[in-house]
C-alpha cells in the first residue's frame, strides 16, 4: 500500500453536477479528483463551473479554495471564498454554494 499520496489534478476526473431540483440559476459542471478513500475519509481536488445550488452536508468537510470565487450561503449570512481561503462545512449545513468565477479547491471529507 502507498503511504504518500500527492493531491494532483491528474488524470482525466469524475465529471459532475448538482441534481437538477437543487440548481438556483446556471448549469454548473463539477469535475473531481479523488485522490483517497479510506475509512469514511475522501481527500482531493473539485473544480466547478459557475452557477448556483443548494447544499445539505451530512458529513464533515474541509475546503481550501486554490483558484476562483464562490459565496457560500448559510443560515448566518453570505460568505464570499477566494484564493487562499479555508473553512469547514458541518454537518447539518444547510444553504446555498454559488460559484462566481470557476472555482478550484483542495478538499478532505469525512463521513
Amino acid at each position: 500500500m502507498q503511504t504518500f499520496l500527492k493531491i494532483t489534478r491528474d488524470g482525466p476526473g469524475e465529471a459532475g453536477a448538482p441534481e437538477p431540483d437543487r440548481i438556483v440559476h446556471g448549469a454548473p459542471e463539477f469535475t473531481t479528483w479523488n485522490v483517497e478513500e479510506a475509512d469514511g475519509l475522501y481527500a482531493g481536488i473539485w473544480q466547478s463551473t459557475p452557477g448556483r445550488w443548494r447544499i445539505s452536508y451530512s458529513e464533515w468537510e474541509f475546503c481550501h479554495i486554490l483558484s476562483g470565487r464562490s459565496v457560500i450561503h448559510g443560515p448566518d449570512g453570505a460568505m464570499e471564498v477566494g484564493p487562499g481561503d479555508s473553512f469547514v462545512l458541518r454537518p447539518g449545513f444547510e444553504g446555498e454554494w454559488e460559484v462566481l468565477e470557476t472555482t478550484v479547491k483542495e478538499y478532505v471529507v469525512r463521513v
